[in-house]
């Protein structure tokens, strides 16, 4: 949960700042909170849509096997047959499944199941799925 974060780094104009958080909380699908040096409405409306970023200091360790979408991001993705298919670009949530986005001379979306999913090696950067490079 993002308001048990006390600092955030927000990225405005394509620059990351530190910024404190003094309070929030849920509101329909999003968060409602008030910003340090944020005090009025037009100020904050300034922030809607930022990307929001907690140091990775703070983040709670994870089990083995586990990774944050951060960690995935920029592997470079090869099949069972050796084919790259690109980069991790992103990861996007479903009702049933994270998906990957994995850009190369096409686009794939790539279910992260464990069945799919084969091998994770972050020290060489990659990610091993079992994926048809036509599909």
């Amino acid at each position: 949960d993002i308001l048990e974060y006390e600092h955030w780094r927000l990225r405005l104009a394509g620059a990351w700042r530190e910024i404190e958080v003094k309070e929030g909380r849920p509101q329909g699908r999003g968060i409602v909170v008030h910003l340090k040096g944020y005090d009025d409405r037009d100020q904050a409306t300034t922030l809607v849509g930022a990307d929001i970023a907690v140091p990775r200091a703070q983040l709670p360790r994870l089990k083995q096997g586990e990774y944050y979408w951060s960690q995935l991001q920029g592997l470079r993705v090869t099949n069972l047959q050796g084919v790259e298919l690109g980069r991790v670009s992103h990861l996007f949530e479903t009702g049933s499944n994270d998906v990957l986005v994995v850009v190369g001379e096409r686009e794939y979306l790539i279910p992260y199941l464990p069945d799919v999913v084969q091998v994770i090696d972050l020290d060489a950067g990659t990610l091993r799925v079992d994926w048809d490079a036509d599909f």
